[in-house]
């Protein structure tokens, strides 16, 4: 596999390369202004246009680390990072609270992060509270009908990948020969947690999806709706997933997207091939005792 130029630690010229030329209005998002530049800097937000129409930009900074947080650097999600981030996409809830389904503006999630800062003094905080709010507020605008669509154009790993893209309605990725890499942890870890030693880990995750790594794999999950084959291929890609989301959304087909879309594109694509079978026993199951603890009425 011929590697290219990687775009890893680049969110903010991603942006440049995503949005329409000199339209990225950032820490600006509805009427909500991020003016404390101490607050989150690892997280970047603001407004843009994308063919024409407000968008609300959400992403992560490598560049920069946030000084009250020290393990907060190289585009890791920390606590204040994760607040910021629901902040804006509250502030794209309320600017858009009176529109139509058809008008509401788009969240582009532009994902290049190796995880959540797990620090002592994140933990005491509450590191979980910042990353559930963040989930949170892109599930309410998921469901209010925000086109929500993610970019992976790095890392997507772990618990920062399930706040920061694992909610969006779609999401892309660019293929695997730019260095692209989205999983839940290292097999390291799979190992500790599951008690199995590495090489067998190492030997299933060539061919199993779910103890491989990369957007290829993750693909064939059903979790990447497309897989971008170059750089500037991102901005039209985009554009058509935020415009197919839409009309899903126009015409009542929510549950086409987002988690529950991801979990048919997998049984589609062969790589859920036991999720509808066991789904269908659990629900067959529960049918047969629910009236014992919901007796119909």
């Amino acid at each position: 596999m011929d590697i290219e130029e990687t775009m890893m630690g680049k969110g903010r010229e991603a942006i440049d390369l995503i949005v329409d030329p000199g339209s990225f209005d950032e820490n600006n998002v509805g009427a909500k202004s991020f003016g404390d530049p101490e607050f989150g800097p690892g997280a970047v937000v603001g407004t843009a246009k994308l063919d024409g129409t407000d968008c609300t930009i959400i992403a992560s900074d490598a560049t920069v680390m946030n000084e009250k947080f020290p393990v907060v650097y190289a585009g890791i999600i920390g606590l204040e990072e994760g607040y910021k981030m629901a902040q804006a996409v509250y502030a794209s809830l309320a600017a858009d609270a009176d529109k139509p389904v058809a008008e509401k503006r788009p969240l582009v999630l532009i994902v290049d992060t190796p995880g959540n800062g797990p620090g002592k003094v994140e933990e005491i905080f509450g590191m979980n509270n910042a990353t559930a709010a963040y989930q949170l507020a892109l599930a309410e605008a998921r469901l209010a009908g925000h086109p929500i669509v993610a970019m992976v154009i790095g890392r997507a790993i772990s618990g920062a990948f399930l706040c920061h893209g694992l909610q969006a309605d779609a999401i892309l990725s660019l293929d695997a020969n730019f260095g692209t890499m989205i999983h839940v942890m290292p097999l390291t870890s799979v190992s500790r947690i599951i008690r199995k030693d590495l090489e067998t880990l190492e030997e299933l995750s060539k061919g199993n999806p779910v103890f491989a790594a990369g957007p290829r794999f993750f693909h064939s999950l059903g979790g990447v709706e497309a897989l971008v084959e170059t750089v500037e291929g991102m901005r039209p890609a985009i554009i058509k997933c935020i415009g197919d989301v839409q009309a899903a959304k126009t015409d009542g087909k929510q549950d086409s997207l987002g988690p529950w879309g991801r979990g048919a594109l997998g049984a589609e694509r062969g790589g859920r091939v036991e999720r509808p079978r066991v789904m269908q026993l659990m629900n067959e199951e529960f049918e047969a005792v629910a009236q014992n603890y919901a007796p119909a009425r």
